[in-house]
């Protein structure tokens, strides 16, 4: 599909895509959480934390090459696990991980995805991740733990902040439904929570909660892989010990893109504490609110070692199928290094602190 020629950074594609798909599903992959106070703090966070450049700094030898979990990662930028590509793209996750091996991207491939797991990876030539929701059955879990492992994904990214699915008023005024032949694929046949029933209490605490994960389901996943696991959705220190204890090999800072709970921090905002937490046990990771080069070495620079991207993903997929996705990362690696040369910042596997500098908040 034909790229508009105004098209030249990722707000583009989001402008684009806003005019191009159907309402509802557009409400769908844009709402976010309640009154969207947490998903716009994603975004001005990054704008309240200002670049220090250098001058006349050596970059002869300048690479946005870095290694993450023991493996070479040539920009330090992954795509996000997101649902149901098939909505916006028949190709769906397929026309994803293609555009993702034409960039050297890692993707990560949502258990929600609307194409077998095993397909995407037949397709994919750059790693690939699996994004797991823990499953009401512990041996549903383990289906999909082992239908990774074989089809030769290279780790597990548990999403531990939607034990309840959030309050999506934007979402829930267009009436989106899933179109017909649009699924879960991967979750064909497994159990489902059991139907509501308010009158015996909370429908939150009586029914949504039934079986929701704890640390020891974790701990539990951890030990049955030989994947590593990352959990994505801590936003608070405190969560940090529990998630070194059960075996976590990373932590994605994550507010779900601002669709769970409404006006928790920005990601960025919570991401020095947290990297502190963890004082370099495990690499620490953050997605919501990229939309730069600049973004990118800012969340460096504040103790992350990648970020990852969801929602500009499927803008691209919307407006130009695998050429959009490919040209919306290649503009986000562009970026990247462009920040990295006029701040003076060679290498990404140790930039310092006082690349950044936060701006004082108005009172």
């Amino acid at each position: 599909m034909h790229i508009p020629a105004d098209t030249v950074s990722l707000f583009d594609y989001e402008r684009h895509f806003h005019t191009r798909v159907d309402p509802a599903i557009r409400a769908y992959i844009a709402g976010a959480a309640a009154d969207g106070i947490t998903q716009r703090e994603n975004r001005t966070a990054f704008d309240r934390v200002q670049l220090m450049p250098r001058a006349l700094v050596d970059m002869s030898s300048a690479t946005a090459r870095t290694t993450l979990l023991g493996e070479t990662l040539d920009y330090p930028v992954l795509i996000a696990p997101t649902a149901w590509h098939r909505l916006v793209r028949e190709e769906g996750e397929l026309a994803t991980a293609r555009a993702a091996s034409l960039t050297r991207t890692w993707m990560t491939v949502s258990a929600q995805a609307s194409v077998a797991l095993e397909a995407v990876a037949q397709a994919a030539d750059a790693p690939l991740w699996f994004q797991l929701y823990m499953q009401p059955r512990r041996e549903d879990t383990l289906t999909l733990v082992r239908r990774a492992e074989a089809a030769g994904y290279r780790a597990l990214v548990v999403t531990v902040d939607a034990a309840v699915s959030g309050i999506r008023n934007v979402e829930q005024r267009a009436g989106f439904r899933l179109p017909e032949g649009v699924e879960s694929v991967n979750l064909r046949g497994f159990a489902r929570a059991e139907a509501l029933d308010a009158r015996g209490g909370s429908p939150v605490f009586k029914g949504l909660l039934a079986g929701a994960p704890t640390w020891a389901d974790i701990e539990w996943l951890c030990r049955a892989t030989a994947l590593p696991v990352l959990l994505k959705g801590i936003l608070n220190a405190a969560d940090v010990p529990g998630a070194l204890d059960a075996g976590a090999a990373g932590i994605i800072v994550s507010n779900h893109g601002g669709r769970t709970l409404d006006t928790v921090p920005a990601t960025l905002d919570v991401l020095p504490g947290i990297a502190a937490a963890v004082n370099a046990r495990v690499p620490v990771l953050l997605d919501g609110g990229v939309r730069r080069g600049t973004d990118v070495l800012k969340a460096l620079a504040l103790g992350a070692q990648a970020v990852l991207i969801g929602q500009p993903v499927l803008h691209a997929l919307a407006v130009g199928g695998v050429a959009g996705v490919a040209h919306l990362l290649t503009l986000l690696q562009t970026e990247l290094e462009v920040a990295m040369a006029l701040t003076g910042v060679p290498r990404l596997d140790a930039v310092p602190r006082a690349v950044v500098r936060e701006m004082r908040r108005e009172t």
